[in-house]
Order: structure tokens, then sequence, then C-alpha cells
């Protein structure tokens, strides 16, 4: 009988440990050398030329810089790519700096259009909007837009689901087929591989800004893609380039965040749709922001495209900006702080923060805020949102 494959959360524990019992030590050490010995002139020159160009570390080379390649970034790219089932990943220090590789990939290719469906995250938006990294952009609405807006010249397909602040759910297998060749890019920050991987939708780069769940506790930040054999000697050449490599510590920190953040996901993603439930219908909301809620998910994606509906969740308040200004200012477990993901609950006002440089068109309402839900008991979370509402 074929062994079989271990479950996700085998695999979060043991991915990327490979030799670390061999080497007589229970968890991964941290190489925090800035250069390494060259054996030769002519190894040293070998190995400069390999990994300034992309390539990974081959016997009997040597690392030369920590800019080109560390070990601990190498094993906890081993270990995403595992969970989400891709060839191969390459880590950054930051989720934008994975963004802009890909941009600069496909814009040093010749490709530098993108098209871009509405709503993403702020940054994302932001720089594409802006053309800083070189590249021209086509805003879509709907994933049938897409085929429409491609051209000869067009690099990356970029979408984000759930979306960016207001969780809307993306087809990734229609985006695909509507992209055609060109390269799709799925932001899966807030999914995380433990409730969507898009590669087995087709995609070909997977996006994740690592400070968030696979870190897991607000303390390091990092950027991951995982992609293909193809795609990976182009990014590993742009990091090496431009010097957005993963600090080692980093890498550390996010390889241990990856081991728990099954458990974590499945935590939060469980209060986050109680909350939602009970939350639902409340007079001070407009709306409840939230994909398992009647309407969120008309296609019928949480179960089939991705497992859950992940732990995000935003409220639409009825008075609008004021509403929303004076229920953030209100709360008192709930840290009032960008990013997400982490232990702890934190709410924020998109329009005003993450969504600031946002085209007014594409803004988020000013009624809209965000809330990422910790690990907190939730009649906790529950009765400090509720006594915010009523102030």
């Amino acid at each position: 009988m074929q062994p079989s494959k271990p479950h996700l959360e085998t695999r979060a524990v043991h991915a990327g440990m490979e030799g670390v019992i061999e080497s007589g030590s229970h968890v991964p050490t941290i190489d925090l050398s800035t250069t390494n010995p060259l054996p030769s002139v002519e190894l040293g020159g070998d190995s400069y030329e390999n990994l300034a160009t992309g390539g990974t570390l081959e016997p009997g080379q040597s690392a030369v810089y920590q800019r080109l390649w560390q070990p601990g970034v190498a094993r906890f790219e081993t270990a995403l790519a595992n969970l989400e089932g891709s060839e191969t990943a390459v880590a950054f220090a930051t989720g934008m700096a994975a963004l802009a590789a890909c941009l600069l990939a496909s814009v040093t290719a010749g490709k530098p259009h993108v098209v871009a469906l509405r709503p993403l995250y702020g940054g994302t938006d932001h720089v594409l909007d802006n053309g800083l990294m070189g590249t021209t952009v086509t805003w879509v609405h709907s994933v049938d837009e897409i085929a429409a807006a491609i051209q000869p010249d067009t690099g990356l397909v970029v979408i984000e689901t759930p979306a960016n602040p207001t969780l809307e759910l993306v087809n990734i297998a229609k985006a695909v087929a509507g992209a055609g060749d060109v390269p799709v890019l799925v932001d899966n920050t807030f999914a995380t591989p433990v409730l969507q991987r898009p590669i087995e939708h087709g995609a070909t780069l997977v996006l994740h800004s690592a400070t968030k769940y696979i870190g897991g506790h607000g303390d390091v930040m990092g950027g991951v893609i995982a992609t293909n054999e193809e795609w990976a000697p182009r990014l590993r050449h742009v990091r090496a380039l431009t010097g957005g490599l993963l600090h080692a510590f980093a890498a550390y920190l996010l390889h241990r965040g990856l081991r728990t953040m099954p458990l974590r996901v499945r935590a939060q993603q469980e209060t986050a749709t109680a909350l939602a439930e009970r939350l639902n219908g409340h007079p001070a909301l407009a709306r409840v922001l939230f994909p398992t809620l009647p309407g969120c998910d008309p296609e019928g994606l949480i179960g089939t495209q991705s497992e859950g509906p992940g732990s995000m969740l935003s409220l639409d308040l009825a008075g609008g900006y004021d509403a929303a200004t004076k229920f953030i200012e209100s709360l008192k477990l709930v840290s009032h702080a960008v990013s997400l993901g982490g232990i702890d609950t934190l709410a924020q006002h998109p329009a005003s923060l993450t969504h600031r440089p946002v085209a007014t068109e594409a803004k988020p309402g000013g009624g809209i805020v965000r809330i990422s839900i910790g690990l907190e008991h939730i009649d906790d979370i529950y009765e400090d949102i509720i006594q915010a509402l009523e102030a």
C-alpha cells in the first residue's frame, strides 16, 4: 500500500525540518553570518554568479553572502511551498518587497502591463496605480472583465481573495481562464494555505504578507511568493540585486509560526464565524461583511475553492465615517492598529489608513471598519464590540 500524504497539520510541523535531527538539534539553528568562506577563487566566482543570477546553492559551492542565499530562509521557503503545494517559494523582507519583485520581473521581461481586480490591499493598489515599478495597469471590477483587459504586453493578472477590506470572494479558476496564458498572482494573505491553495486552481504566483498569519504574533515582518521553477529564479535574481532578502532571524520566527498556523487560523475562524452571526442585524450596522453570511458567497466558493471563510470581519456602520470613528475610538479590549492575523484582535479604518492612497472611486466606504479576530474568548471580543457600537 502506498503511504498516504500527511495531513496539513502534520506537514506544518515537519516541513522544512529536513536534516535538523541528523545535525544533533531539535529546532533549526540561526546562522547570522553575513559572509561565508570561499573554497577557491574559481569556485567562489562560480558560486557568486550562480546565486546572483537567481540560482540556488549547489553542492560544493559557497553561500558567499547573506543577500544571495541564507540557510534559514531556504528552510522557511521549503516549508511554505510544502503547505501551498507549489514547486518552490521565494521569501522577502516584506510582503510589498515580494510584490515588487513580481512586478519588476515582469517589467524586465518586457511585460509591464498588469490587469488588476479591485478591491485589493491598499498598498498593492497604490503601487500599481502610480506605476512606481514601471508598470501600467488596467483595473477591472469583475472576473468576467479580465479577458477583455489582456494586452500583448500584459505580464500579470493580480487578484486577492478574500479581498481587503470587503472580504469579497474571487473565483480563482475563472480568473485563470480569463487570463489565458498570462500568469495569475493571488494574494492569499487572508486565507493562508490552511484554508485556500490557489496553485490547485491554476494560479502561478501566490503572495503572502508573512507578517500576518504566518508569523502570527505581531513581532516579525516578511513576505513570500509560492510559485514554480520557472518564476523562482527570476524572483531570486531580483531579490539578490535589490537586497530584498528576508533576515535570518525573521526566517526562524516565520518558520516557527508556520508550525502552529493551522491551529491558530482554525480557532480564529471559529470565533469570527460566530461573531459575524451574532452581530448580523445589529441596528447600528448597515451590514456585516463576512463570507458565510447570506449573499456574501453567491458562487459557493466556501467549501469548494476554500475550506472556510477565514477570520477577517468587516463592519459597515450605519452612521458612516463619523460613526466608524467613534466606534474605533471606543474600543477597549480590541486594539486600534493596522496589520492583522495575530493572536490579538485588531481593528482599523481602511478608508483613512491602509486604503488612504487608493483612488476615490475605489476607496472603501467611510463606515467600514476591518477587524482581525484574535485568540481571545469570543464573549470578551463581542462585549467590547457591542459597547463600542452603543457608544
